[in-house]
This record gives structure tokens, C-alpha cells and sequence, in this order.
């Protein structure tokens, strides 16, 4: 009974991050799907399907507040999912370690850009989208997250705030965008026979929970404190991509 309930505040912790910053969590679930005994491919896909759920509660959290701008999401999921598959399918002729220390060098100069732009006012009627742009977008966040195994949220958020939305825009934006890719990896893991439902039921209570809560807590804090959480969070995930490139043993 202990231990259900302490996967249950696990998820929802989780849940509360992705909701909050509008990035999957990936990064710590596919850690607690490995100590609940799950090999990592299998661990990667059962974290899409958890990601789906604790997207879906984040994002209908960002909807209520119509925060969400769904021209972005359509063009840029239609560039990003196929981009996905296509990075996905590169990983087995690459050694992606060495991508992935580049990568994480270059998340800590995204990290540098989000904190020294100013803030745009999150008033829906001053903020102008260059369409043009969303397809670009598309393609860098869904590649790297299929051929680097990241959170399309993590790129999701700071690309969108390089469009001009406002960072609870970005956020919300990205929720809705991730909900969509994490259940196109869901599927396409189910087929390999690599989701574990089971195991994502037990995250699901708290993964709900607490994207639900995430959403709403993000919306009461002030933009600039909200960037420069999120920066920090780019510079942890940024560390341990640059770890593991470099070959050290990291969750």
C-alpha cells in the first residue's frame, strides 16, 4: 500500500513539472520505469504513454486558459512527426553519444538566449506568429527528439518563444504539441510491443494530478521567474546530455 502510494506522489511530482514548464519528463520517468524493473527501450516507450497522460491533463489545464494557439500546433506537429520517425531511423547508422554532448553544449546557449530576451506582455492580441517560421520548428524538434531520445517539449518551448509567443503562450502551446507526438511514439512503441500499460497505469493517478496542477500553478507565476525556471531546467537536462556523451553512467 506504501509503495503504490509512493509511486502515485512520484507521478504526480512528475506531472506537476511537465505541466508547469510544458516539456514531457521523460528524463525522470524513464529513470523510475528502469527501477520498477523495466529494460530502457521498454522504460523509453512506457514513458511516451505516461507522457501522453500527464500532456493531455497539462494541456487541457492551458486550454481552460486559452493559452494555446492551435494554428502552431497543427503546422508544427505536421512537420514534426514525420521528422521524428526520420531521426529515429538515422540513430542506427550514427554514434549519437558524441550528437548528444554537441547537443547538450548547445541547450546551455538556447538556456543563455530564453534568460537575456526580454519578455513579451502574454496579451493574446499582441502576439504575432511568423507561420513561416512553425515548419523550421517542426523539423529541429521533432528530429533531434527522435534521433536523441529528448522531450520535444524541451526545444518545443524555447522555438515557440523565438516566434514571440509569450512564455505561458510557449508553455501552453507545447503541451498541446507534446500530447500529439508523445501518442504518435506511443503507438509506434506499442507495435514494437515496448509499452507496459500496467506500469503506466500506476504513474497515470498522479501524472494527471499533477499536470493538471502544473498548468494552473503556471499561470501565477511571474513570466521572468517562470523563464528562468525553465533555463535551469534546460541546464540539468543540458549537463546530463554532455555526461552522457562524454561516457559517464548517468540515470
Amino acid at each position: 500500500m506504501l509503495w503504490h502510494i509512493s509511486i502515485i506522489f512520484i507521478g504526480f511530482f512528475i506531472g506537476l513539472f511537465a505541466g508547469l514548464f510544458g516539456i514531457g519528463g521523460g528524463f525522470l520517468i524513464v529513470p523510475v520505469l528502469t527501477l520498477l524493473g523495466l529494460p530502457i527501450h521498454e522504460a523509453i516507450g512506457t514513458s511516451l504513454a505516461c507522457i501522453s497522460m500527464s500532456a493531455l491533463a497539462s494541456a487541457y489545464g492551458h486550454l481552460r486558459r486559452k493559452n494555446v494557439l492551435f494554428k502552431v500546433v497543427v503546422i508544427k506537429e505536421a512537420f514534426s512527426i514525420p521528422s521524428a520517425l526520420l531521426g529515429a531511423y538515422i540513430t542506427a547508422f550514427l554514434n549519437t553519444r558524441q550528437l548528444s554532448a554537441i547537443f547538450g553544449f548547445a541547450l546551455i546557449y538556447v538556456a543563455y538566449k530564453l534568460i537575456k530576451k526580454p519578455e513579451t506582455p502574454s496579451i493574446k492580441r499582441n502576439v504575432k506568429v511568423d507561420y513561416r517560421k512553425v515548419p523550421v520548428i517542426g523539423i529541429i524538434s521533432g528530429f533531434s527528439s527522435g534521433l536523441l531520445g529528448i522531450s520535444g517539449g524541451i526545444l518545443n518551448v524555447p522555438l515557440f518563444y523565438s516566434l514571440g509567443l509569450p512564455i505561458h503562450y510557449a508553455i501552453g502551446t507545447s503541451s498541446v504539441a507534446l500530447f500529439f507526438t508523445a501518442l504518435a511514439g506511443t503507438v509506434g512503441h506499442y507495435i514494437l510491443g515496448q509499452v507496459h500499460f500496467d506500469k503506466a497505469i500506476l504513474l497515470a493517478p498522479g501524472l494527471i494530478l499533477g499536470g493538471f496542477s502544473g498548468a494552473r500553478l503556471a499561470h501565477e507565476i511571474h513570466p521572468e521567474r517562470l523563464k528562468m525556471g525553465f533555463s535551469l531546467v534546460l541546464l540539468i537536462i543540458a549537463t546530463r546530455m554532455i555526461l552522457k556523451g562524454l561516457g559517464f553512467s548517468v540515470p
